[in-house]
């Protein structure tokens, strides 16, 4: 057995590092095959080989391409669950909240004030208090400050922008917030350090059986179209939406039916909202956050139930006007559609029951061992992540014919996480060294951790990545160069909507950005002028499909319009 490595040492998700993986996963048996690279299949194979087990894992398009990068970004306990009386619930995700603070990742997770309107007088200070007071000591809450209560006027002091009759007092209470594609590539990372193979753009097409045990899977390279076999003692399938096509490519009934629901988000800038903390409302249907994201207001979600497309979920104008209506219900200026700088809308895998909307469906995960070599983990929510990964793992290792150590991922901190709180004390003095001002510095550490010093590295070496990328002040050109080099990117649509977020925060949507991307990270990938060319265009038309989308009045017409753009290129 593989003994455990307890410090993380880069290993870039370069383009070498692609190929050489593809090489050694087509002439090599592993111990656990990861199917799907969202957080919980990163979780996933982070843990196993965490546990020095042999570990693949393939994910058909991008990182966290589908529900991992469209979430309403927090990292909760789900106070909105109380209601329903599942304590275990919200205790579990309270202490996760509490490690990804602290320990597992705290250069991505910070915490976040949400304000909550009382509208009545009497009860619901005592009732939504008590639910708070509990949410404060349950798990690991107390990593952030306890809630408190504030009068009217207290609540207009860091809500001015709110109506006049949107509130009679509030309380305010706090929770973290993570750049979800961001930490998810990262947990990705962790597993390569401690010896996973990854591989992006690889799609399964089928299970390999013998008898009724699975013993691998025939995987696609998207990029080049060769197909390998990848041979495992035991495949787990962490494919979120597409968990029931996992158990029919396995020839068998799904032990579980998991069902879409789709949640949109607005992005809108941040002076189009007066407040000096976050918001949460409650809804016909579920709740609405206002969530503040840098320069930026995160808007959202609606919860409506989805059968159609679950690679392209597409925002209608219904959706829109539904996020729009209620959070103007309680604004000073209403929102207009002309503030909206981005929208996403992404698919919440939810474990089906008897229940008439999607609404009702518990949001706790289940793990399937349907026949020998296949396990399948689904629904959970994106703080437990790595719950689900553990118990899915304990669950693998009953095919191994051997025992493995238990999940010790509690304690091991992801890519840029170790050293971190020191770095962040010596911001000053590393902005000084690397010549840059304070605050890019900040935005830097918080989305490289100490990995930064690879970034200040390349700047050194190349002062023109010290620029901003154009259409964008946020993100520099050394941020593309490192995204290809040693995240993983493979296309431009991966570095301007998942390594940054330029696709979402600019109001543009990156059309200013994308060819001056594509040109960086042209030699990195070998594209000829041509291959650039047509990235540059297909992105275009993506955003284009996705604008289009966002005016069609229901989801039919919406997905049609969002089919409308090319796939993504091949080599």
């Amino acid at each position: 057995m593989k003994t455990r490595r307890n410090t993380v040492t880069p290993v870039p998700l370069s383009p070498v590092y692609r190929a050489e993986t593809l090489r050694k996963l087509a002439r090599e048996e592993v111990e656990v095959l990861v199917v799907g690279g969202g957080v919980t299949g990163a979780g996933v194979a982070l843990d196993a080989a965490s546990r020095g087990l042999s570990v693949a894992l393939v994910e058909a398009r991008d990182f966290a391409a589908g529900t991992s990068s469209r979430s309403s970004k927090l990292i909760h306990g789900g106070l909105r669950y109380l209601e329903n009386l599942d304590f275990k619930l919200v205790r579990e995700a309270l202490k996760e909240r509490s490690l990804l603070l602290q320990t597992l990742a705290p250069h991505l997770v910070r915490p976040v004030k949400f304000l909550v309107p009382l509208k009545h007088r009497v009860w619901e200070r005592g009732y939504i208090g008590a639910g708070v007071t509990l949410y404060d000591t349950l798990g690991g809450a107390r990593a952030l400050p306890r809630h408190r209560h504030l009068s009217k006027r207290g609540a207009a002091k860091v809500a001015p922008g709110l109506a006049e009759d949107a509130l009679i007092g509030a309380i305010q209470y706090y929770d973290a917030q993570v750049d979800d594609a961001r930490h998810t590539m990262m947990i990705a990372r962790t597993a390569a350090e401690q010896g996973a193979s990854v591989l992006t753009r690889a799609r399964v097409t089928s299970l390999i059986r013998e008898g009724e045990r699975v013993v691998g899977a025939k995987v696609v390279d998207r990029e080049s179209g060769a197909e390998i076999e990848v041979r495992a003692k035991t495949v787990v399938a962490a494919t979120g939406v597409w968990s029931d096509d996992m158990a029919e490519a396995a020839g068998i009934p799904a032990p579980f039916t998991v069902r879409a629901s789709k949640g949109i988000h607005l992005v809108v800038p941040r002076e189009k909202i007066d407040l000096d903390t976050g918001l949460i409302l409650r809804t016909e249907k579920s709740v609405l956050f206002v969530i503040p994201w840098g320069r930026h207001w995160i808007v959202g979600t609606t919860d409506t139930e989805w059968d159609l497309d679950r690679e392209h979920p597409a925002a209608s104008q219904a959706d829109v006007d539904y996020v729009l209506d209620h959070v103007n219900a309680v604004l000073r200026t209403p929102l207009t559609a002309d503030d909206i700088e981005g929208v996403y809308a992404g698919l919440r895998p939810l474990l089906a029951a008897k229940a008439t909307s999607t609404t009702k469906l518990s949001r706790e995960h289940a793990v399937a061992h349907p026949v020998p070599g296949l396990v399948i983990v689904a629904g959970g929510k994106y703080t437990t992540y790595r719950v689900m990964a553990a118990d899915a793992v304990d669950v693998a290792v009953e095919d191994l014919g051997r025992p493995a150590p238990s999940s010790w991922t509690e304690r091991l901190p992801i890519v840029g996480a170790t050293g971190y709180h020191e770095l962040w004390g010596a911001r000053h003095s590393l902005a000084q060294r690397a010549g840059l001002p304070l605050s890019r510095i900040e935005h830097l550490l918080q989305r490289y951790g100490t990995a930064v010093e690879d970034i200040l590295k390349s700047m050194s070496e190349r002062p023109e990545l010290g620029e901003p990328i154009p259409g964008t002040a946020e993100y520099l050109k050394a941020e593309v160069v490192y995204a290809v080099s040693h995240e993983g990117a493979l296309h431009l649509e991966d570095v301007l909507t998942r390594r940054t977020r330029i696709s979402i925060e600019e109001r543009d949507r990156g059309v200013a950005a994308a060819p001056v991307v594509a040109a960086l990270m042209a030699p990195l990938l070998g594209w000829d002028s041509h291959r650039q060319e047509r990235e540059v265009t297909n992105y275009l038309a993506r955003v284009e499909a996705e604008r289009s989308a966002q005016a069609q009045p229901d989801d039919e017409a919406a997905n049609a319009s969002r089919l409308a753009a090319p796939a993504l290129l091949s080599s």
